[in-house]
């Protein structure tokens, strides 16, 4: 206590702790200077590497795309969709699941989406009514969906549509009619931190990458909708559904020697459980607690 006393009551000793510690930390923030870019740039090289050869780099149209243009069309003929042919669901069934130009195989994903997004809208607005809540409710189902899929698809939780759904669970618990601010923001950080932790663990055991950081950010964006108490049961819950759905995936794949469907994507099963913890998360804990 003498010494720590000597140190606070002598200027020089202060000044000369504070300047060796600043130069320490200057000299680690020169690695990090130095060391970021390069691990930037390697890691962009070696994802660029990797989508050589990927089929979906040849769907990629010459011309400006985004999500308004070009008008829907076909992705193996280009042949356009007409807007008879492009009523949800029943254009589908009528088209008897094939382009009307072509006759190729129209993935059964187009249904699906369309068929879940109905489904799912009925039974909220059924069940909430007219309310704020249904409206949020229905925002963070219908950010949901497309995660889910495209991750399903391309191994990839897209980061516009992943904060999104954060900043949309933080608004809402301004809103009065959810958790508090307090509980979303520790949803988020706790949410992130979780799954982090795990991935950095894994790999410094393995030296290889259990999970992507999508799923850092979904479980995050999660943790914003359901509040930091509730993200043990979406964890329980996408890690049953995952071990059970996963572990039929592997035996199928072992079957008809698919290695490539053995890498499955954990983005969906936390989706789901992001959704039904939302839903039915309190009723959940509270049987469960009940049953002890």
């Amino acid at each position: 206590m003498d010494f720590i006393n000597l140190i606070l009551n002598s200027t020089f000793l202060v000044f000369l702790l504070v300047f060796i510690s600043g130069a320490a930390i200057g000299s680690f923030l020169n690695v990090v200077i130095h060391r970021l870019p390069l691990i930037m740039y390697k890691d962009w090289s070696e994802q660029c590497k990797e989508i050589q050869g990927n089929p979906l780099m040849e769907m990629i149209p010459e011309d400006r795309i985004s999500l308004a243009a070009p008008a829907s069309r076909c992705p193996k003929c280009a042949s356009p969709i007409t807007p008879m042919q492009n009523i949800p669901i029943l254009s589908y069934l009528m088209l008897g699941k094939k382009c009307a130009n072509c006759g190729t195989q129209i993935s059964i994903r187009y249904f699906l989406v369309e068929a879940c997004c109905s489904l799912l809208a009925i039974f909220l607005v059924f069940r909430y009514g007219p309310t704020m809540q249904t409206i949020f409710y229905l925002a963070f189902t219908f950010m949901l969906i497309p995660m889910a899929f495209i991750d399903i698809e391309h191994k990839l939780l897209p980061d516009s549509i992943t904060y999104l759904a954060l900043w949309t669970g933080i608004i809402y618990s301004l809103t009065g009619y959810s958790i508090t601010l307090e509980n979303s923001v520790y949803g988020v950080l706790i949410g992130y931190l979780l799954l982090w932790s795990v991935y950095a663990s894994f790999k410094v055991i393995t030296g290889k990458e259990g999970m992507g950081y999508g799923d850092f950010k979904l479980l995050a964006a999660i943790g914003a909708w359901v509040g930091w108490k509730m993200l043990l049961p979406v964890i329980l819950i996408a890690s049953v559904v995952g071990t059970i759905i996963s572990v039929a995936i592997l035996v199928l794949s072992k079957k008809s020697n698919d290695t490539q469907s053995q890498t499955i994507p954990f983005g969906p099963y936390l989706a789901l459980g992001g959704w039904i913890t939302l839903l039915w998360g309190t009723d959940l804990t509270r049987w469960y607690l009940n049953q002890f």
